[in-house]
């Protein structure tokens, strides 16, 4: 009883007299009745049935038999409220392109005082989530995000308004701090939008880099600068900065967070010490003697308690991430081939830990090298069970 007041109070915001809403409720809950079962299930009194009847019939809302007694009968809500839905879309547009000329007008009014007025205005904590969907939902060409695992949560929320933004090809960027990798809220966000990862413990939101919500994880307090060009330039420089010196997550969806961030956490080593370059150099001179296995461990991933699956899907991610490039594992011919797109070594300490991680499973491995001049580079690892 309670819903079906709630949806005769709604119903009155469409036009409907309180009697048509109860009448109109009743028989999509009741389906075909008789004018006197309306009355009833409705709580009308028998003498206004028949007119309001009349009415929601003239309001194309049901259907009214010619036999007797009366039998009536409810249009599908899809098909009976499309006009009128359309008629109040219509209505919100047209209330838009005013609101927008009317911000022009007054734009143009100040450039020709040779002014331009910068505001600004704070949200509480209980208003964020909804200004930021707002804000979302309005964007037209771009929005890049910088957020701390506060922010993330928020934006997981917004995953609606994401969606339709992304079906206008709105040009979504979302920097996450590493906690984040492989978090429900990680997940949450579509696929559609591009993710990096770098550590950061701010949360801002640029949108059509011009307007800026910046929000404080410590409150959930935030502000909002709207029309400042000075600032959303400035901080789209930040952000354009800080995106090219990220990580991609391309090659993280669908893996378990702990494997997730197994990759982050190698492939930050791998970059931090440059043993891209030393295991080139140490090919070269034909001395491979780093043990990447026991450099890992000691940096808390211990790979050998993983299974030859897994590890082969640490490494396919860590290789599309840092050089575009994948793993190709034929269990039949016992043939693993590394592939990537940059030469120049770049795939080098990935094939090093997946051959060092066999041989740490009683696997002899013999690696062949290819560098494919433009094309990038190739390694093969042909694996033999030992005999002893």
């Amino acid at each position: 009883m309670v819903k079906e007041h709630g949806l005769t109070v709604s119903l009155e915001e469409f036009g409907l007299s309180k009697y048509e809403a109860k009448a109109y409720v009743t028989l999509v809950s009741h389906g075909t009745i008789s004018a006197s079962e309306v009355a009833y299930y409705s709580n009308l009194p028998r003498t206004k049935v028949y007119p309001t009847l009349l009415k929601l019939e003239k309001k194309r809302l049901v259907i009214i038999s010619k036999s007797k007694p009366i039998m009536c009968t409810a249009i599908a809500p899809e098909d009976a409220f499309d006009d009128i839905i359309q008629e109040h879309i219509d209505k919100v547009n047209q209330m838009n392109t005013l609101v927008t000329k009317l911000k022009h007008a007054s734009e143009e009014s100040k450039k020709t005082r040779g002014a331009e007025e910068k505001r600004y205005f704070h949200l509480s904590s209980n208003n964020v989530l909804n200004q930021l969907k707002i804000m979302i939902g309005g964007t037209k060409s771009s929005i890049q995000v910088i957020v701390d695992p506060w922010g993330l949560n928020l934006l997981a929320e917004c995953k609606e308004q994401l969606l339709l933004v992304l079906r206008r090809n709105v040009d979504v960027k979302i920097i996450v701090s590493p906690t984040q990798i492989g978090s429900e809220s990680f997940y949450t966000i579509p696929s559609g939008a591009k993710i990096k990862v770098i550590d950061t413990a701010q949360n801002c939101f640029i949108f059509d880099q011009t307007e800026v919500l910046l929000i404080d994880s410590d409150n959930g307090k935030g502000a909002v600068f709207s029309a400042t060009d000075v600032l959303g330039i400035s901080q789209t420089k930040v952000f354009v900065q800080m995106w090219d010196n990220a990580l991609k997550t391309d090659g993280l969806y669908d893996m378990a967070k702990s494997d997730a961030q197994a990759v982050y956490h190698i492939i930050q080593l791998v970059n931090e010490n440059g043993l891209g370059f030393i295991l080139n150099s140490a090919m070269d001179s034909k001395n491979t003697s780093i043990d990447m296995l026991k450099l890992l461990e000691k940096d808390g991933i211990n790979l050998k308690s993983k299974s030859l699956d897994e590890v082969i899907e640490i490494i396919n991610s860590a290789l599309q991430i840092t050089c575009s490039g994948h793993l190709n594992y034929d269990s039949a011919k016992n043939n693993i081939t590394v592939e990537s797109k940059l030469n120049g070594g770049h795939s080098l300490p990935w094939t090093t830990i997946l051959d060092q991680y066999l041989q740490s499973c009683g696997y002899n491995t013999k690696l062949i090298y290819q560098n494919q001049s433009q094309k990038g580079e190739k390694i093969f690892i042909k694996i033999h069970p030992n005999k002893n």
